[in-house]
Formats: structure tokens, C-alpha cells, sequence
């Protein structure tokens, strides 16, 4: 049997997984200037977790997600996306609590799962980048994730990306606009597909999102959302526009835009790249929206709460092709070659030493030729090559070379251990 990762997955290697780590760490540290703290759950849930948040009708929960009987025979899956495993965590924790300071602004870096069909930017086993901010209903807290997601994508380097909005409103406005949409697609149901004919009956909202062209011939037509907005929903969403506005991020008011998962309310949102390299139209690399009802699902106390996901493959691609500086293999601040009886240990040595203060090292294990010693220093992209023979140890100095231009500087063996002075030397 020829052994082989699953189709839908994909090795990342380590001349691609620096750029991962790049990527990771600027959002890290984007985040934790904005005070929102990393949050890890598990890869699996019970499955109740996700078919209450996401909804049974919806595509994730029907079609997608990966769910099993265990050993035990409970039923578990695999976490198709980030936030019902982080509202699980917070009810389950009761972070919610008095002692805890409101909102509650959290992040994540997580492996998520979904069967569909592979694609690039796609894969069954995929990665997810988000935030999650519990405890404010303010426009402001909608206005703050929205202003960190295009912010983050352009500290990313991100290029023509798009704002796109919406809104869902209330429980009230929903329901007005749920049996609309059954007024409207009812006579045409038997044109519709089958999965739109399944969806009139339990949740005429995902007929919008289909891609089905039997279906997209009505959509056209359908009602909109923004004409069953009350007016409470239409001030509300009045102020974040506003502010956006006065913030110079540019959005498109679109009313055909819905969210795949069922626990949405209030504003809903994605950021779309526009990339003929890449894709034919634009495509969504990030979305998100207001849910203000989630938490009671899970039995937990009535809390409103905002955030948004990346998908991290669609992402790479993007940064790829938009900002390929970030894919530079990055080489490492020293090599310590040496040759002669007595110098290895001395080498393993001067690498500790090094790293120790906070420089990357790397010295030859298998002691090849001084030659070949050489020749791995320029092909693991040192910038600097120390090195050390017999007679250079006798007399406690050794010198270090600088590959960009050949600069050379004499040191004695204590100079080791003040190396930024040495390259402070080396730059003058």
C-alpha cells in the first residue's frame, strides 16, 4: 500500500512554513496591540456544538462537516470553524463572570475541518485566523472589527481588497423578511434546485448564497433585507457607515450579501480581493458579522458578541502573488566553520554561546571539508561565517566574515560572548 496524505490535505514544508510563521506572527502581534488575547480549543467538539451554532439546514452541518461515533459512542466532529468552539469555551468557563473585564476580545489560530470538494485556497483540513469580542452591543465594537480586519489585511500587504456590507437585523426583522422570501421563491419552487427546495421550508435565507444558476435566474428579484430593516436596525447601522466613513475605509453597501452559518444578526460583512492572477472575479479572503444570540444557545447568559474569520490558505495565496517579500527564505545570522584537531567541541561551543544571546547558529555536525563547510554556509544563507582551526585556538583568536562583501575582522575567543559589539565593528 503506497502511504500518501489524505486527498484534501497538504504537507507544508519547511521551505514554505517560515512563511506561515511570518504570516501567524504579525497577526499575533496586531492582535495583542489591540488587547485581545490567544484562545485555544479543541480540534473536536461534541457535536451539538456546531449543529446548534452553525444550523442543521446549513451546508457546513448538512454536507460538510466531519462527525463520528467515538469509541465511547458519543457523536463528535470535527470543528469546521472557529467561533462555536470559542462560545462553547466562554459559557463553559464562565468568562462571563463579574471579575471579568467586558468585552471579552479573543483570538485564534486554528486547524479547521469541512468535506468538500479540494480547490486551491480550499482544503479539507484548512487553517483559520480570528477574533471574537464578547459583551458589547455598541455600534463601536462593530466599528473596532471591522477597522482591525482591513487594517490587518493591510499590514499583511494585501492589495485591492473590498468592504462589503450588510445587515440582518433583528430577530423582528428577520422574521419579516423569512416570510418574504417564502412569498416570493414559493411559486418557483419547482424550478429551484433541490437544495434550494429543502431550504424554502427551513431557512429561505441560504436560497440567496446559492450558485446554482436554477437558482440564481430569481435572486435578481428577491427582496431585499434593507427594506424590512426597523428603524433601530437602520440608526444602528447608519453609525457604523458613518464611522467608517470618517476612518477613510471604503465599502460597498451590498444587499445580496448573506453569511453561511445561521447565528448571524446585525452586520454582516466580507473582504473581498480583486486579482485577475488569481481569480476570474473577486473572492472572498475574510468575513464576519454581529451575533448577538449565540451565547443563549449555549445556554449561557444573554451576550452580544462580534468577530470575524480568515481562511488561511486563501490568504497565502494572496500574499503570494500580492506581496512576495514575505515568502523570502530567511537565512540564519551565523555559521561556524573549523578544521583541526580540537576545534569541533569548540565549534558546538561558540554556537551555544551565540545562541544564547539571540542569534540564530548553526555549526557542521558531520565536520566535512572546510570547502563544503563553506559551500553549506551560503546555501543555508548565513549571513556572517565564523571560523576556527587548530592554530586559532592556540592563540585565542579567530576571525569572522561577513558574505555580503567579504568584510573580515579579527576577534579574540572572549569577543564570543559580545557578539552585537563585534557586528556594531563590522558595520562601521
Amino acid at each position: 500500500m503506497k502511504v500518501q496524505r489524505p486527498k484534501g490535505t497538504v504537507d507544508i514544508l519547511p521551505g514554505e512554513s517560515g512563511s506561515w510563521e511570518k504570516v501567524e506572527s504579525i497577526a499575533r502581534n496586531f492582535f495583542k496591540r489591540a488587547n485581545y488575547r490567544e484562545i485555544r480549543t479543541p480540534s473536536f467538539e461534541n457535536y451539538e456544538v456546531f449543529s446548534r451554532s452553525s444550523g442543521e439546514t446549513s451546508d457546513v452541518v448538512s454536507k460538510e462537516m466531519y462527525d463520528f461515533n467515538d469509541k465511547g459512542g458519543r457523536h463528535i466532529a470535527l470543528r469546521p470553524e472557529g467561533t462555536a468552539g470559542v462560545v462553547r469555551a466562554y459559557v463553559e468557563n464562565k468568562l462571563y463572570g463579574p471579575d471579568v473585564v467586558k468585552p471579552f476580545s479573543v483570538y485564534y489560530i486554528d486547524n479547521t475541518f469541512r468535506y468538500e470538494r479540494p480547490q486551491a485556497g480550499r482544503q479539507r483540513e484548512f487553517h483559520q485566523i480570528g477574533v471574537e469580542s464578547f459583551g458589547s452591543d455598541s455600534p463601536l465594537a462593530d466599528v473596532e472589527t471591522l477597522m482591525m480586519a482591513h487594517d490587518l489585511l493591510a499590514e499583511l500587504g494585501v492589495k485591492n481588497y473590498e468592504l462589503h456590507i450588510n445587515s440582518l437585523g433583528n430577530a423582528q426583522v428577520r422574521e419579516a423578511y423569512h416570510d418574504a422570501l417564502v412569498n416570493y421563491f414559493t411559486p418557483v419552487k419547482d424550478q429551484l434546485s433541490e437544495d434550494s427546495q429543502r431550504r424554502l421550508s427551513q431557512n429561505p435565507l441560504r436560497i440567496l448564497d446559492s450558485k446554482d444558476e436554477r437558482d440564481k435566474k430569481f435572486l435578481p428579484n428577491a427582496p431585499k433585507i434593507v427594506d424590512y430593516l426597523d428603524d433601530e436596525s437602520r440608526k444602528n447601522f447608519k453609525t457604523i457607515t458613518d464611522m467608517l466613513e470618517q476612518l477613510g475605509i471604503n465599502y460597498v453597501m451590498d444587499n445580496d450579501l448573506v453569511r453561511g452559518l445561521d447565528y448571524y444578526t446585525g452586520i454582516i460583512f466580507e473582504f473581498m480581493v480583486e486579482d485577475k492572477n488569481l481569480w476570474e472575479s473577486a473572492t472572498t479572503i475574510l468575513g464576519g458579522g454581529r451575533y448577538n444570540h449565540l451565547v443563549e444557545e449555549f445556554d449561557g447568559p444573554e451576550t452580544p458578541a462580534v468577530g470575524f474569520g480568515i481562511g488561511e490558505e486563501r490568504l497565502m495565496l494572496v500574499l503570494k502573488e500580492q506581496n512576495p517579500d514575505l515568502f523570502q527564505e530567511e537565512g540564519i545570522d551565523f555559521f561556524i566553520t573549523n578544521i583541526g584537531a580540537g576545534t569541533e567541541f569548540k565549534a558546538v561551543e561558540v554556537a551555544r554561546s551565540l545562541r544564547e544571546q539571540g542569534f540564530s547558529a548553526q555549526y557542521d555536525v558531520d565536520q566535512k571539508k572546510l570547502k563544503q563547510q563553506f559551500r553549506k554556509a551560503d546555501r543555508v544563507h548565513a549571513t556572517f561565517v565564523i571560523t576556527l582551526g587548530a592554530k586559532e585556538l592556540e592563540n585565542g583568536v579567530l576571525n569572522i566574515k561577513r558574505l555580503s562583501d567579504g568584510k573580515i575582522i579579527d576577534l579574540s575567543l572572549e569577543d564570543i560572548n559580545n557578539m552585537q559589539d563585534v557586528i556594531n565593528k563590522l558595520e562601521d
